[in-house]
């Protein structure tokens, strides 16, 4: 499904990443949040988010924010656990309860306005192929009976858990790429062996460029099981230096994230970021095809540096996980600042020709 159906929007939206970032190189940390919200809702709604200030890209964003607030340990009681706790007057506990309400609304006044708008367009411009539209005429034929909440939060979670995961991931990246330079030539230089400056990256490339992808207890029932990612990824005894950023620890790790995902041998997996068991990532076919395209276009078409201040002098960025990055539940790097420059005129006009038919091929789908 992912590459007969979705990788050309993948690709066009990848595209128009690079030619946004080519207009306009300072707004660098909004374009991976454009792009990754748009493939999502593109796939899911039959609608584009084609610029950064499309209204429910900034509502989604903002809620995820809010959600984020409310997620984020501590600031909720365990109430799962100690059931007493609801009865406790919410003013005594940081007013949890009128702060999850408030993002209830705001997810629900969301979805449904999306729901809302792809109802009105199947009716004056017929079905799209998206997600909520083959979910519709499934319902129309009575083959499905979702109550309207369900109808909603049904598309809703789907561009929750598409939208900031990929954004986050993309910009972790460039972050690390121009805080080390050796890594980023290096991918490049792996990238003009196969590419060339006559077109971009393309998923088929992913095979040629293995670089840019680098290869007891007794649990009762109910108990709650909570996966250590950061653990995982820390542990020295599976991860040499772990807190260094070393692409090479990779090295031969060449297959899709689902069949390492999927191996019995769970410590020969490359990472654990899209979960794992019956709480394995959904859309970690999707997910992973988003993030290596964005990441391979992005490579062959720029160069990303240290910015300068004032004086001259490089300004360093911050990559401590403490101070660098988000708090809360959802975390994300800060926004830093970086020297975008793309790696020749001939990649720019490449640029522009794929986004014109970009336009003609895919994007016109979606008016």
């Amino acid at each position: 499904m992912c590459e007969k159906k979705h990788i050309d929007v993948v690709n066009a939206e990848a595209v128009q990443m690079l030619r946004d970032t080519v207009i306009e190189p300072e707004g660098l940390m909004k374009r991976p949040k454009r792009f990754a919200n748009s493939i999502i809702t593109s796939l899911v709604f039959g609608v584009r988010t084609p610029d950064i200030s499309t209204p429910h890209m900034h509502r989604m964003f903002e809620l995820m924010e809010h959600w984020s607030l409310v997620m984020e340990l501590g600031s909720t009681p365990p109430v799962d656990f100690y059931p007493f706790l609801k009865w406790i007057p919410e003013r005594f506990l940081g007013n949890w309860l009128s702060r999850a309400n408030r993002v209830k609304q705001e997810m629900h006044s969301l979805y449904e306005d999306l729901v809302a708008d792809v109802i009105k367009r199947r009716h004056s411009l017929g079905p799209r192929d998206s997600m909520l539209d083959r979910v519709l005429d499934q319902q129309d034929a009575g083959k499905l009976e979702l109550t309207k909440h369900q109808l909603y939060f049904l598309g809703g979670i789907v561009i929750e858990g598409g939208s900031d995961t990929t954004a986050s991931g993309l910009l972790a990246f460039l972050k690390a790429i121009v805080c080390f330079p050796e890594f980023q030539k290096k991918a490049q230089a792996e990238i003009d062996s196969v590419v060339g400056e006559d077109r971009t990256p393309q998923w088929s490339d992913f095979e040629k460029l293995p670089y840019a992808h680098i290869d007891g207890m007794f649990l009762p029932k109910g108990s709650a099981v909570f996966f250590n990612v950061w653990g995982l990824h820390s542990d020295e005894k599976y991860i040499h230096e772990p807190e260094r950023f070393t692409p090479d620890r990779f090295a031969g790790h060449t297959r899709l994230a689902p069949e390492y995902a999927t191996s019995a041998d769970y410590e020969s997996r490359d990472h654990y970021n899209y979960g794992v068991g019956r709480r394995l990532c959904p859309g970690i076919h999707l997910g992973e095809r988003n993030r290596w395209i964005g990441m391979a276009k992005l490579l062959w078409a720029f160069n990303f540096e240290q910015d300068v201040d004032s004086t001259g002098n490089p300004i360093p960025l911050d990559m401590n996980y403490k101070t660098g990055y988000s708090e809360g539940f959802i975390v994300c790097t800060n926004d830093f600042p970086a020297k975008v420059t793309p790696r020749s005129e001939k990649r720019v006009e490449t640029i522009m020709r794929e986004f014109d038919q970009a336009k003609c091929d895919v994007f016109s789908r979606y008016p």
